[in-house]
């Protein structure tokens, strides 16, 4: 690998103990102890294509996302093939009936219930039984395991976390401060991370918006706290709760302009690159997701089996404009004609992402 601090490449008994031999500099991570892909370098280049070569702050949330090595999401399988308990009875029964059947008969039958036999046998053993599965999906390295890294090797050796890097951690105390005095908009985030890098780039109080950040399953509901018609930006992942959210607002607050500006569904769930995450199977009504969110039958279909993507993956220069541009929609906008401007096709979001540099040690691609 290559020495962040000195440049010099480095064999593996020249870097004992995350120190350089020949500088003599601590370094934070090393692909052979940390993972594939987790070195100084690369983690620098990804915290400078998010940060838009510094103009930005990000979180540890969307610095994973885009670090990540690999991923990998798959859709829910029935069972496949006899069971073994049930299976060999089966073989054996069938191939010893072939046997006698060859035993008893000469010429071309006895040929074939030979070669039958031996047929029934081979396929046996080449078609395995494979059990039911659920929808799931991983990320390589884990969020706890990214979290770590950051907060431990990579201050342990550089006393900081990457400039322009804030933790979003949900111990972090959020930071407080005055409000807009004449605020214009409000912007209703359903993600964590997104609320940090709002709040962290200053975003809410340079566009006079008052942030409120809230969970999906309740955040139609944090409205009723904010006086005024203020109209609304909602900013949530591509999920069935998301899906649902600025419909429902739009129904429970007729007299506020809402705009989507969430990740759609279909921006994300055939975009190569893009990070798709599997939760537990959501109990949902298919078609009043369909006749409410307006989606596809894919789509649904998609969010019927648990999967949906996080807007803290998207790129947070792509991040920003948008919530730029849906807020100067917002307020511009009349109640009954918000839904036209709302974001329903979103720029490509897996940009960054797909492309990242994810080498490991030189010439080592860790994906």
């Amino acid at each position: 690998m290559i020495c962040p601090n000195c440049s010099t490449e480095l064999k593996r008994t020249e870097r004992t103990g995350q120190v350089c031999s020949h500088c003599r500099r601590r370094y934070a991570l090393d692909p052979q102890v940390h993972g594939r892909g987790m070195h100084d370098l690369r983690i620098r280049r990804c915290v400078e294509s998010l940060t838009d070569h510094g103009r930005l702050k990000v979180t540890v949330t969307q610095l994973w996302y885009r670090s990540r090595t690999r991923s990998s999401a798959w859709p829910a399988r029935e069972a496949r093939g006899i069971r073994p308990g049930i299976r060999w009875p089966v073989v054996l029964t069938v191939c010893a009936g072939l046997l006698v059947c060859w035993a008893l008969t000469t010429g071309i039958p006895a040929f074939l219930a030979a070669v039958g036999a031996v047929v029934v046998l081979l396929a046996s053993r080449f078609v395995p039984y494979e059990e039911a599965r659920g929808a799931g999906s991983w990320i390589s390295p884990s969020e706890e395991t990214f979290r770590k890294l950051m907060t431990g090797a990579w201050q342990h050796a550089y006393g900081a976390l990457p400039a322009g890097v804030v933790n979003d951690e949900r111990h972090t105390p959020r930071p407080t401060g005055p409000g807009p005095t004449r605020p214009r908009v409000v912007i209703l985030c359903t993600d964590r991370a997104t609320a940090a890098f709002l709040r962290a780039n200053d975003i809410p109080p340079r566009l006079r918006a008052v942030l409120v950040e809230a969970e999906p399953e309740v955040a139609h509901e944090t409205l009723v706290d904010i006086p005024g018609r203020l109209p609304v930006v909602v900013l949530h992942d591509a999920s069935h709760l998301g899906a649902l959210l600025a419909p429902l607002l739009r129904i429970e607050h007729p007299d506020r302009a809402v705009v989507d500006a969430g990740l759609p569904v279909a921006a994300v769930r055939r975009r190569a690159g893009a990070v798709h995450r599997v939760s537990p199977a959501p109990d949902i009504d298919t078609a009043d997701l369909r006749a409410v969110a307006g989606l596809s039958e894919a789509d649904t279909a998609w969010l019927a089996q648990g999967f949906w993507s996080p807007i803290a993956a998207v790129p947070p220069p792509l991040l920003a404009t948008v919530v730029e541009e849906a807020v100067e929609r917002a307020v511009t906008a009349r109640p009954e004609s918000a839904p036209a401007y709302g974001f329903m096709t979103w720029p490509d979001t897996d940009g960054a992402a797909a492309d990242a540099d994810t080498t490991g040690e030189k010439g080592t691609p860790a994906t």
